[in-house]
């Protein structure tokens, strides 16, 4: 199974890449993931559905078709680690390539959102964009981890 985590915006802080880095290379060769950092639009005086419009023709380039799409939105559902750590088996025993995206500046295009096969939500609090890709793949490890029973998450 492949993991892809697609989100908006080439460039994060040296800290924020050597931890998702850091994170990156502990998955083991059945788990893979990896990152599709996808350009963000512009701002400048375009309408916020021009911006969509991009950020969404970018991503969907980026996602292999047949791929499950699964977008971090602040009003997505509450996942505890446990609760991902069974959303990553299931979706290893289904044998789903899963991308999940972190939308830009500006979120993402409800109808993207709305078309998505899930939505979830790291934290209540607004986030750095870097800050949540560093979240994302730690907890992604720590899912692994409790399904792998490793001693990396203990209780």
């Amino acid at each position: 199974m492949k993991i892809f985590i697609v989100a908006v915006g080439q460039h994060v802080p040296d800290w924020a890449q050597t931890a998702y880095d850091d994170y990156a290379k502990r998955f083991p060769p059945e788990l893979k993931v990896e990152l599709k950092a996808v350009k963000t639009e512009p701002r400048g005086s375009k309408t916020v559905e021009t911006l969509y419009a991009a950020e969404r023709k970018r991503i969907e380039a980026a996602i292999p078709r047949g791929t499950r799409i699964v977008v971090l939105d602040e009003r997505g559902g509450n996942l505890t680690t446990k609760a991902l750590a069974q959303r990553v088996k299931g979706w290893q025993l289904e044998g789903d390539d899963v991308a999940l995206i972190i939308g830009g500046p500006d979120g993402l295009d409800p109808e993207f959102k709305a078309a998505a096969h899930e939505r979830i939500r790291l934290s209540d609090m607004t986030l750095p964009h870097a800050m949540v890709r560093v979240l994302l793949i730690e907890q992604l490890y720590r899912a692994w981890s409790v399904n792998a029973g490793h001693p990396y998450h203990r209780e």
